[in-house]
């Protein structure tokens, strides 16, 4: 069965981006995986009066079940409705690979697709991004591209090397693609383990003030964008886990980036690990606790309280829209 994004309640980002980029804050991208993720997201963003992006990417969606996903998209917008908040969201593809996934996501209600065109040379990206572009516009769907290379591993993107976007081919890129938003590389990297303890990781927001110069007003993306919060780290080590230290991108250096053009921060890692973290505590605990709902429940409520802090400290998006009542 196909569906009409609109008809489940969604909306594309073209209307989020543009009130972002005009009132100074960055719309949170949150990816999710399973049901608790999807509305630790939503009700961390409705109590707080924000627009989300619920980013599902091609292996979640796997996973999910590609007939699941517009479901519980529905969901998740009637759930906070119930709570009596305004606030827009939408369901974005993150990192589509190829025309047919797309035009698959498109007739299962997504409202937003990224095509992810960044390992190929730079005239074969605009061929398929625009490629993209042209077929997602025929059903009012809006197209993230993205150009330059960000290193790391998360779900299916790896890359082992960082190729910063070069600011004099946004103008041509964009204009040649058509697309909506571009996600470009400024130093963040995917995955959690990011840098390593002692580094001093810096966003090259020259760079980005340079394609701001080239694209005014024009929505910039930024990809992984996890902080690596220690808290997380050490209760998951704490209850049994096994992570290697590592740290992510500054707060306080994502928040001055949202105060310019980008307007979309994607958030994965640091969700996972909230999530991690609530399940190990549990676990470590009570260990002969076996009710799913008494572990996937303080799970949620982790992941939901850190991003309520993110959407202040960083995205700058509170207030934006309508409050839920908690």
């Amino acid at each position: 069965m196909k569906y009409n994004y609109k008809d489940l309640g969604l909306v594309n980002t073209r209307e989020m981006f543009k009130a972002a980029n005009e009132k100074g804050y960055a719309v949170p991208a949150f990816n999710f995986n399973n049901m608790e993720q999807g509305m630790a997201i939503v009700e961390a963003c409705a109590e707080m009066g924000s627009p989300v992006i619920l980013q599902c990417s091609s292996g979640a969606r796997k996973y999910m079940g590609k007939e699941i996903v517009p479901m519980l998209a529905k969901g998740l917008v009637e759930h906070v409705r119930a709570k009596g908040s305004d606030i827009p969201v939408a369901l974005h593809l993150d990192h589509g690979s190829d025309l047919e996934l797309i035009k698959d996501c498109i007739d299962y209600g997504f409202s937003s697709v990224m095509i992810d065109g960044s390992h190929y040379d730079f005239e074969k990206n605009i061929i398929v991004s625009k490629e993209a572009a042209d077929y997602a516009h025929k059903f009012d769907v809006t197209v993230e591209a993205e150009l330059g290379v960000l290193a790391g591993v998360e779900d299916d993107v790896v890359a082992d090397e960082h190729v910063f976007t070069q600011p004099e081919e946004v103008e041509e890129f964009v204009s040649r693609t058509g697309v909506d938003s571009l996600a470009i590389a400024i130093g963040t990297s995917h995955g959690a383990h990011k840098f390593k303890p002692g580094s001093d990781p810096k966003l090259k927001l020259d760079i980005l003030a340079e394609i701001e110069r080239k694209i005014p007003g024009f929505p910039i993306v930024l990809h992984g964008s996890s902080a690596v919060p220690a808290k997380y780290v050490d209760m998951i080590k704490e209850f049994g886990g096994e992570l290697t230290d590592a740290i992510g991108i500054p707060d306080d250096q994502l928040r001055g980036a949202t105060k310019s053009a980008v307007s979309k921060i994607n958030v994965d890692t640091d969700g996972r690990l909230a999530f991690t973290a609530g399940i190990r505590k549990v676990f470590g605990t009570n260990p002969k606790e076996f009710d799913p709902r008494k572990y996937l429940g303080p799970a949620m409520k982790e992941m939901k309280e850190y991003y309520q802090s993110k959407i202040v400290d960083v995205f700058g998006s509170e207030g934006a829209y309508k409050k839920a009542a908690k």
